[in-house]
C-alpha cells in the first residue's frame, strides 16, 4: 500500500485464464477492508473482452465499498483497447503506478462512475 493506493499489478496478459486471478485478487484485497486500487497494467501487453469485463466487475465492487480506482497503463495498443469499449474516458489513466499514486484517494472516489472524465 502507497499513499492509500493498494496497487494490484496485472501481468503480461488479462484475458479468459489471468482475468479471474485479477478479480480474485481485488475482491481478496476488498475483504480485508482497502477500498482505494490502482490497477498495474504497464507489463500487460495483451487485454481482451474478458479483461474489460473483469475491469468493470471489479469496478462496480470498490464503488460499493465507496473506493477508487486508477488503471496504470501507457500502452497505446491497451488504450485503444479500453477506447474501442467505449471506456477511455471514464476511468482515470496514469503513465506509471508512481503517477497513479502520487496523489492521495479523494474522498469522492468512483461517485460519478461511470460518468465521462475530462
Amino acid at each position: 500500500m502507497a499513499n492509500g493506493w493498494t496497487v494490484v499489478e496485472a501481468n503480461e496478459e488479462i484475458d479468459i485464464v489471468s482475468a479471474p486471478l485479477v478479480h480474485a485478487a481485488v475482491i481478496r484485497r476488498l475483504a480485508e477492508d482497502h477500498r482505494h486500487f490502482v490497477l498495474d497494467l504497464c507489463s500487460t501487453h495483451f487485454l481482451d473482452s474478458m479483461g474489460l469485463g473483469m475491469i468493470v466487475a471489479v469496478t462496480k465492487r470498490i464503488k460499493t465499498r465507496q473506493g477508487s480506482l486508477r488503471i496504470a497503463c501507457s500502452d497505446e495498443r491497451l488504450l485503444r483497447v479500453f477506447f474501442l469499449g467505449g471506456l477511455r474516458h471514464i476511468y482515470s489513466f496514469h503513465d506509471s503506478v508512481e503517477q497513479a499514486i502520487a496523489q492521495p484517494p479523494s474522498e469522492e472516489g468512483l461517485a460519478g462512475w461511470p460518468g465521462r472524465r475530462n
